[in-house]
């Protein structure tokens, strides 16, 4: 399977995934959605589990939330979170139809996810908060890790589509090739604000934008 592929999922797709694993069932779900591509699917799952090995608990607030995948794989992982907030300016038609499918399989969640077409720098953000992005694109990652540095949130990261005019680089690219040296730039801001920060992948063969990036206050 490729698992790179923009092809939306849909219920033909349901196949390809019959075991009875929490992922699968996921999966399952989101073929029956049909609304989100495929490498969506494994992007979320991918950083969800690794955020959860890290960080437990708190409101999750998922920014540029496209279709609030993460947000509902996140809480699934761990119920000991009470709710998330999933926004983005411009929100998908078909993110309602996700949402509706995924809380129909998992109950437990109805309520407890919310929508919202919102800025960024609009959302109240505290420290017992988990501020998550995947593939924020360019300078709207910045946004979010500065969100949460003001909130004194734990915050997890999936950077993409390096703006490499405008992002400050820490002056690094004279060693290291220019979305690198944005994200090495992003690492040491969060140093500089006092946050522990914890580095790690995703499998290349899901996107080439795969370095994540967690920190959370000392």
């Amino acid at each position: 399977m490729d698992r790179s592929s923009r092809n939306r999922l849909n219920h033909r797709h349901s196949h390809l995934f019959s075991e009875e694993t929490l992922f699968h069932r996921i999966a399952r779900s989101v073929c029956r959605a049909e609304c989100l591509p495929r490498k969506e699917l494994f992007e979320a799952w991918e950083m969800a589990r690794r955020v959860r090995r890290r960080f437990r608990g708190g409101r999750v607030i998922d920014l540029a939330c496209g279709h609030g995948l993460l947000a509902h794989v996140l809480l699934v992982l761990d119920d000991s979170s009470a709710e998330a907030l999933a926004g983005d300016v411009r929100l998908p038609e078909s993110a309602g139809k996700l949402a509706a499918v995924l809380q129909s399989d998992w109950p437990r969640l109805q309520g407890r996810i919310h929508l919202m077409e919102q800025r960024i720098d609009t959302i109240e953000i505290d420290r017992n908060d988990l501020v998550v992005s995947a593939h924020a694109c360019g300078g709207l990652t910045d946004q979010v890790i500065q969100a949460a540095i003001k909130g004194k949130a734990r915050v997890a990261v999936l950077p993409c589509c390096h703006d490499l005019h405008n992002a400050d680089d820490g002056g690094l690219r004279g060693w290291m090739d220019g979305p690198l040296a944005v994200d090495a730039a992003r690492v040491a801001r969060l140093r500089g604000a006092g946050y522990r920060v914890y580095t790690q992948t995703i499998p290349a063969a899901i996107t080439p934008k795969n370095r994540l990036l967690m920190a959370e206050p000392e």
